[in-house]
């Protein structure tokens, strides 16, 4: 183990988190955009993070975004500008607590990467202090 992989191994959870959070927050903005039923409604994006290093962990990745359905959910609103001959109009299907539940999530693990990273760099900061004396 290297003398600065604890900020390594912080760093890249650092940017899952990053993308966790700028995906929620893409689903979250666009929850409520309806579109004509013969349009595809807004996907929702989900990050999919993996283990990096195999045997020896050495942080993680975002192995993907995945998105949701096209099809999104359909909902009577005739009086809607976008309205189909039947008064329907499109729109995503994300949950919004489920997103908020995931915005959580994301920030509370992107605090604690970063925690990781101001530690490490006080412990070396001090390591490099008793050296000098």
């Amino acid at each position: 183990m290297g003398t600065f992989d604890a900020i390594g191994i912080a760093s890249t959870g650092l940017t899952v988190h990053r993308k966790w959070l700028d995906a929620v927050s893409d689903n979250l903005a666009n929850a409520n955009n309806a579109t004509s039923t013969d349009g595809a409604a807004f996907q929702a994006r989900y990050v999919v993070a993996t283990g990096m290093g195999g045997d020896r962990p050495s942080g993680v990745q975002v192995a993907g975004i995945e998105l949701g359905s096209p099809e999104g959910r359909v909902v009577h609103e005739p009086s809607h500008p976008l309205a189909d001959e039947d008064g329907n109009v499109r729109y995503p299907d994300v949950d919004m607590s489920s997103q908020m539940t995931q915005l959580i999530m994301a920030q509370r693990g992107y605090q604690a990467s970063a925690a990781v990273v101001d530690r490490a760099r006080e412990s070396y900061q001090t390591a490099l202090q008793i050296g000098k004396n």
